[in-house]
């Protein structure tokens, strides 16, 4: 049959995607990019926060218009809302035929086959199963990067999260097995390699005994073609000073460090169950400038969390002030069923949330604008993602920035450039976001 897909939430959830994608294909169907032409569309959901849900069932009821306007016979939802909310989904979004939770979407080819018979297909509850291997996938990345998948769950369970009833305790695969894909990825063209999972820095503890995820950088580094390894999700408290020295030996690693510490006073800290503390935190960003001169550092936060006061927050301003740290994302609580946090006392008004959540990103607004001033006159390597018909100008990313989260660097080139090269680039002019620049030989 031909098949549809829309995929929505993190990269995680974006390489199932690509895993049900690789399945289908395996089996015979054929994937369409326009819905239109469907007969069966998937709705790879998110589930984690508010507006991610919305996004989702909004999603799901564009979609099932199609039954009417175009060939849609099976209309899925899969992922994350599809785990937690499973039952709500059968009662009150009557247009899908078929429910996969999170743990199940390698069953993707036997839901469409069964739901093809008539009948409803509800799967779920099965998100602490082991991670399947060797299944085939298909990118929705540019062809040059991709996400590798180091593990899946979590066993930190902050009380603002709801990730762990979703995704199962946390699990990890084997080195030989991430080895493997990272060395298949390579050979598909891959040049940038995101370790992703909702810890990295926890990874293989749960299989070794220990944290291991310096052992998996130094394997992944003698993958042939590969030339950025670049790593998302660390915990303070489990980033270790034999990881910060691989990371700074090996070259292929990116000195990037996507770390959310999501608060600085101790005692929002511990009221979110975070396993650190405020000296843990700021010692751990001198180790990692001392060891990593040139680390970047990203960030979240959360403001507006059940209790917060006035002063706390401004201890939050002040922190982020000092630490001027890179890259910061602030996101306003949100108060998700079924966690801890939202039964706690002091529940905090939207209004309050939101106007905290835009001082704080005043504040780093001028912090990144001064960080990237200082960056004129350098030269950095870029790797090249596309022309702006706009502007004149190719542009593309620097170890610094992560695909579709941080900045991009604009820059003017006499040759033509090709998407997925790396050029160095002269930087001439930044704003608070972006930097512009020409490219330079050598």
């Amino acid at each position: 049959m031909k098949i549809g897909m829309v995929s929505l939430g993190c990269p995680k959830n974006q390489t199932d995607a690509e895993t049900m994608l690789g399945i289908l294909s395996e089996k015979g169907h054929e994937i369409v990019q326009n819905p239109q032409e469907a007969e069966v569309i998937v709705v790879n959901t998110c589930g984690f926060i508010d507006p991610a849900k919305q996004e989702s069932i909004d999603a799901i009821l564009e979609m099932s218009e199609y039954k009417k306007s175009g060939k849609c016979r099976i209309l899925i939802a899969t992922g994350c809302l599809a785990e937690r909310y499973h039952e709500e989904i059968k009662e009150q979004l009557p247009e899908v035929d078929a429910v996969v939770g999170a743990g199940d979407f390698d069953k993707i080819a036997e839901v469409i086959e069964k739901a093809d018979k008539g009948g409803y297909v509800s799967l779920w509850g099965h998100q602490n199963c082991d991670i399947a291997e060797n299944l085939p996938r298909i990118l929705t990345t540019p062809s040059y990067v991709a996400y590798l998948k180091i593990a899946d769950g979590c066993d930190n369970n902050c009380t603002y999260c709801a990730i762990p009833m979703i995704r199962g305790h946390f699990r990890s695969r084997k080195i030989e097995d991430i080895v493997s894909e990272a060395e298949e990825l390579a050979k598909s063209g891959v040049k940038e390699l995101i370790l992703i999972a909702q810890d990295t820095t926890r990874y293989g503890v749960d299989i070794y005994g220990e944290f291991s995820l310096d052992r998996l950088l130094v394997r992944l580094c003698k993958v042939d073609g590969i030339r950025w390894i670049r790593v998302h999700y660390y915990y303070t408290e489990a980033i270790t000073e034999s990881l910060i020295d691989v990371m700074a030996k090996n070259e292929k690693i990116c000195h990037y460090i996507d770390m959310p510490i999501q608060h600085i006073n101790n005692d929002i800290l511990r009221r979110m169950a975070r396993r650190t503390n405020k000296d843990e935190i700021v010692g751990k960003i001198a180790m990692i400038r001392e060891k990593m001169p040139d680390a970047v550092i990203r960030t979240s936060i959360i403001v507006g969390f059940p209790g917060e006061t006035e002063e706390q927050f401004c201890e939050l301003c002040e922190f982020i002030e000092e630490a001027r740290m890179d890259r910061v994302g602030v996101f306003a609580y949100s108060r998700e069923e079924n966690t801890p946090a939202a039964g706690f006392d002091g529940q905090i008004d939207e209004e309050t949330k939101n106007d905290r959540r835009d001082r704080l990103m005043a504040i780093q607004q001028q912090i990144s604008l001064e960080k990237n001033k200082e960056k004129i006159g350098s030269t950095i390597e870029v790797l090249c993602e596309g022309y702006d018909e706009c502007s004149y100008m190719y542009f593309g990313r620097s170890y610094a920035d992560s695909i579709g989260v941080d900045s991009t660097v604009y820059f003017a080139a006499e040759d033509e450039v090709e998407v997925g090269t790396f050029v160095k680039v002269e930087i001439l002019d930044a704003d608070e976001y972006d930097l512009t620049g020409k490219q330079i030989e050598g």
